[in-house]
């Protein structure tokens, strides 16, 4: 009996760390991006370097990992250090326009995104107190569309009640800054690609009269949270664990919620795949998780599958019509197993509504 419950231990520990083996991961594990999406991603990279040439190896090697196309990084401490990481990062490019109040930065892959402009608002000393750190833009190409990425870093602290009639309470000031930020995107960007980040200090989940961001939240059908089913979820998946609280947000346009671009957001916990977990993670890396989010284009319109909508979709959809040739799902567009002119008139009314 005694030799029986030995070998049942033995059983038990060797079935333990083969388990354990199996789920263990290391930071070469760590993946976001790939080819046929755009990739980006808001970080608060806390004070960086927190630890100077120990994060510098660690963020170096986060990013190439992560295959980003464009991140958004919040607390940028030391420019020197900075622009010492960047000449080690030989597909990216950095941008920022200063350290103050540990400044908003970008870096971006050079392969796949196309720079247009780069530009700060609200920068003038009356906005000061809604921006501690003026909002910046970043105006760019990919894949023949054109984005706008605003990155943010809002005011923190706090009591957690909204209190209007003070414009130096916290909530306020973060209030005051997200109907300023709509104000902006309405009025020069109500047609575009807008994708608003960065930390933003507050919760999104949070239920009124003490949501800072309700106005926006009102107005579903030209803007969306997509990390809101994160911030309603698990604190296990929030970007801020010392709270723990979910802090750090990725907002849409209308523009990009439609039935021709699918999105998939997540908090990237690094945490798990670095040796000594959130400590190590926290010490040496950052407090805060990066949130990312993948936008799929795909079209159901695009008959010849070059990523392009055009009269060559149309002349490609009309010959296979006339000539009666093998049909695929694509040239399918009304779904109803049998490609003619109804497909057609579907696919002219759209690209006459372009």
């Amino acid at each position: 009996m005694i030799f029986y419950r030995e070998k049942l231990k033995l059983i038990k520990f060797s079935t333990c760390f083969f388990v354990t083996a199996l789920l263990a991961q290391n930071l070469e594990d760590l993946s976001f991006g790939d080819n046929n999406s755009l990739d980006v991603a808001t970080w608060n990279i806390e004070w960086f370097p927190k630890n100077n040439q120990i994060t510098i190896d660690f963020v170096t090697q986060i990013i190439n990992l992560l295959d980003l196309d464009v991140l958004a990084i919040q607390e940028v401490d030391d420019t020197t250090m900075f622009d010492q990481m960047l000449d080690s990062l030989p597909d990216y490019l950095g941008y920022y326009q200063s350290s103050w109040f540990a400044g908003l930065a970008y870096i971006y892959n050079t392969e796949t995104v196309e720079i247009n402009n780069i530009y700060e608002i609200y920068f003038t000393s009356e906005y000061w107190n809604a921006f501690p750190r003026s909002p910046m833009v970043m105006d760019f190409n990919f894949k023949g569309d054109n984005f706008f990425i605003i990155n943010n870093h809002f005011k923190c602290c706090g009591d957690g009640i909204l209190d209007y009639d003070d414009p130096y309470d916290e909530e306020n000031r973060r209030y005051t800054a997200t109907n300023l930020l709509k104000d902006y995107i309405d009025n020069n960007l109500s047609n575009n690609n807008v994708i608003v980040m960065g930390d933003l200090n507050d919760e999104i989940a949070e239920t009124p009269p003490n949501n800072v961001f309700q106005q926006v939240l009102d107005d579903s059908i030209n803007y969306y949270f997509t990390d809101m089913e994160i911030a309603q979820g698990n604190s296990s998946n929030w970007s801020f664990p010392n709270w723990p609280s979910h802090l750090d947000h990725i907002l849409i346009t209308d523009e990009l919620f439609n039935e021709l671009v699918q999105t998939e957001v997540q908090t990237i916990k690094i945490d798990e795949y670095v040796e000594g977990g959130w400590s190590e993670y926290d010490y040496n890396i950052s407090d805060h998780r990066p949130v990312a989010i993948k936008f799929s284009f795909f079209s159901i319109y695009d008959i010849n599958d070059d990523g392009i909508l055009n009269e060559y979709d149309f002349a490609m959809l009309l010959s296979s019509i006339i000539n009666n040739n093998d049909s695929t799902d694509l040239e399918d567009i009304n779904n109803d197993l049998v490609v003619d002119i109804f497909d057609l008139l579907i696919l002219s009314d759209f690209l006459q509504d372009m």
